[in-house]
């Protein structure tokens, strides 16, 4: 996905302390220094991994529970490795569509599906406008979309899905209701946000 900068970590496996992931995220920003997000992304999306994981998936199945969030097909928007796939099968999830254009080999490599290779600019401009989702689940991505394509990306988005599920390290994005989504809530620990919307145009 075309971000300013992008996801944190690229090292493999769900056990790491909290010294680990530190170390795991500084790789990584020295990376994007040296290689630029996208020139990352395009030499080393094929073994990406998230240090953060074990937060992420432990968000997802809390989402699950937490809000009525129907899944009879969901998008994995900026799946990365295949965290939240894995993590959505675990809970019974069999409608489950990838997209992202740098880790499509790492997400089959887990997971066993083809990843559909959207950029953040080419769903803005309406490349899944003719699909329909009940859930679109995007972790650690969404917030680090440009701000100034970030209203038309949203637009975009609450056009194709009932709800949407925000993973972020952060505060960030604030999605506002005249892009098309109404918070519904919002839970946050020192790992991961969790930030639940409903799509005001279907």
């Amino acid at each position: 996905m075309t971000v300013k900068a992008s996801r944190c970590g690229f090292l493999a496996g769900n056990t790491r302390s909290k010294q680990d992931t530190s170390m795991a995220d500084e790789a990584i920003r020295n990376q994007y220094q040296q290689h630029g997000v996208r020139g990352y992304y395009e030499q080393f999306g094929a073994t990406y991994r998230n240090p953060h994981e074990a937060h992420v998936r432990a968000a997802v199945r809390d989402a699950l529970v937490r809000w009525p969030l129907a899944t009879s097909a969901v998008l994995d928007l900026a799946c990365g490795s295949g965290e939240v796939t894995l993590a959505l099968r675990e809970a019974g999830v069999t409608h489950i569509i990838g997209v992202d254009p740098y880790t499509g080999d790492a997400y089959h490599a887990r997971t066993g599906q083809t990843a559909l290779p959207y950029t953040f600019e080419q769903i803005g401009d309406g490349a899944l406008g003719e699909q329909r989702y009940s859930l679109i689940v995007c972790s650690f991505a969404l917030h680090l979309v440009e701000l100034s394509r970030l209203p038309v990306v949203a637009y975009q988005l609450a056009r194709i899905a009932e709800h949407l599920l925000v993973l972020t390290p952060h505060k960030r994005p604030d999605l506002r209701a005249a892009w098309g989504w109404q918070l519904i809530g919002e839970v946050a620990n020192e790992h991961v946000r969790s930030r639940c919307y409903g799509s005001t145009l279907l």
